[in-house]
């Protein structure tokens, strides 16, 4: 059986990124215990007013903690925010690609198969 064309360097390409540099959970599975540094891409959900939110971080569990303390003033009246998605990465050049993607309509469609928007 041949390779498929979007396998490359051991693993599958997602929108430019090897996969095998990131690491996709979903909400549940979730470890806050980096073994070295690394950057997030999160999508967070505002069950309250459902809003979503999508950014970048090195520190997943402080910046959600920011968020929900109302540090952020663009989503201030959304809080509380819970994490349904986030990706993992070695650069954070890679995190804010992911996240640039995530704003795209491609990207909300990816969101909403994944997180069943």
């Amino acid at each position: 059986m041949p390779i498929p064309e979007n396998y490359r360097n051991n693993g599958p390409i997602v929108q430019g990124i090897p996969a095998r540099t990131c690491r996709s959970v979903r909400a549940g599975n979730i470890s806050f215990l980096p073994t070295r540094m690394m950057y997030y891409t999160y999508v967070i959900y505002s069950d309250k007013f459902s809003h979503y939110y999508k950014g970048h971080c090195e520190n997943l569990e402080k910046r959600l903690k920011d968020h929900n303390q109302g540090k952020t003033k663009s989503i201030k009246s959304y809080i509380p925010f819970r994490i349904v998605y986030f990706e993992e990465f070695t650069t954070r050049l890679e995190a804010i690609a992911r996240e640039r993607y995530f704003k795209t309509a491609a990207g909300r469609r990816f969101l909403k198969k994944v997180i069943r928007i």
